[in-house]
């Protein structure tokens, strides 16, 4: 896999995860169980919702094509 495959990829997937962070999926409205350590659904919904698109943001630094220019 090239890295202009892995950008594109990155890309689509950045762009999933900010639709679906604004769908109910993320942040429903009212509702906030189950609970997990004590945090309410749409807060630890975020918080991976989060690290997913730092984690996304990271691999695009990577596979950049223009990276080396």
């Amino acid at each position: 896999m090239t890295d202009k495959t892995r950008w594109n990829l990155c890309k689509a997937g950045v762009g999933l995860m900010i639709i679906l962070t604004f769908t109910p999926l993320i942040t429903p409205e009212g509702i906030y169980q189950p609970f997990l350590w004590g945090m309410p659904y749409t807060l630890w919904a975020g918080i991976i919702d989060a690290i997913i698109l730092v984690g996304l943001t990271w691999l695009g630094t990577r596979v950049h094509p223009g990276r080396n220019d």
